[in-house]
């Protein structure tokens, strides 16, 4: 399937949206993305939030009709991580599979804690650089199970599929054998980018140890079964939009709300960002 994007608002502001479009139309990047691209030959839809090497905390959002990608904020202000030594922003396209959900009711059996009620995240590795809003195929490589304050937020591993090395690539070992350094690195990058911002150090359920395929591939699974029982209405929404344009059999659906949403076009970032974004911060006992 081919998506294209409908950007609203000025980047790096609080109105700033990225809407995702199927033949010209407004969908649920949450809802409407099916999870598989090809699901006999394993291979995922992933949808791109944050582009390798960039600070904005861009993000799905789960409350907003048919949930566009926006910066997420804090007080009111605009998110951007901080560049922990020797890391620059984002090192990977950062983004979530659709419809998968962690449950943030249920206790993971492995981590011994909830879900952190976010669609499931996806570091992927291939070397084109993305762009917000981009529907990536993707093959499952791994998985580790980052502990956030409390909750579980598994990272999946991937690769596009038509990155020169996907033929090369099956499983999380593959990642060490032709891109060494890259699982030491998204672990560090994960325990201290919070750092900056005068938080402790997360921590890693499995001892920091990045999952097999297998592995992974059952958490995506219990991530999906997870989202059908949130869209069928089994589970509490609370405050999660569930407005969506092509499951006609569930209650939310609407093909009218897509008209409501607001055509725009890409403008001019906003002035004034503020500088110290482009600072690196040496974080003292980093393990290497």
């Amino acid at each position: 399937m081919s998506y294209t994007t409908r950007v609203v608002g000025q980047p790096n502001t609080l109105d700033y949206r990225v809407f995702i479009e199927k033949d010209g139309k407004a969908i649920s990047p949450f809802h409407d993305i099916p999870l598989f691209a090809d699901e006999a030959n394993g291979i995922y839809n992933m949808v791109v939030e944050i582009p390798r090497w960039t600070n904005a905390k861009m993000e799905i959002s789960k409350e907003d009709a048919l949930n566009p990608i926006k910066q997420d904020t804090k007080k009111g202000k605009l998110r951007y991580v901080r560049n922990a030594f020797p890391h620059h922003g984002y090192i990977w396209n950062y983004g979530a599979l659709p419809r998968t959900w962690e449950d943030p009711n249920q206790t993971n059996s492995d981590t011994k804690c909830v879900g952190d009620n976010d669609p499931i995240d996806v570091c992927e590795i291939g070397e084109a650089i993305g762009y917000t809003g981009q529907v990536k195929q993707v093959k499952v490589l791994g998985v580790m199970a980052l502990i956030d304050e409390g909750e579980t937020d598994w990272k999946i591993m991937a690769i596009d599929v038509n990155d020169p090395l996907a033929s090369k690539m099956n499983d999380v070992d593959d990642i060490e054998r032709y891109m060494p350094g890259l699982l030491h690195a998204t672990n560090e990058w994960f325990r201290i980018y919070k750092i900056p911002d005068g938080k402790p150090e997360n921590q890693f359920a499995f001892g920091g140890v990045a999952k097999k395929k297998t592995y992974a591939v059952d958490v995506v699974k219990e991530t999906a079964e997870a989202w059908s029982d949130l869209i069928s209405g089994k589970s509490d929404a609370d405050k999660i939009e569930l407005t969506n344009t092509s499951l006609n059999n569930t209650h939310t659906v609407s093909e009218a709300v897509a008209d409501e949403i607001t055509a725009g076009g890409v403008k001019k970032e906003a002035p004034h960002i503020d500088q110290t974004l482009h600072k690196w911060f040496f974080i003292s006992g980093s393990k290497i």
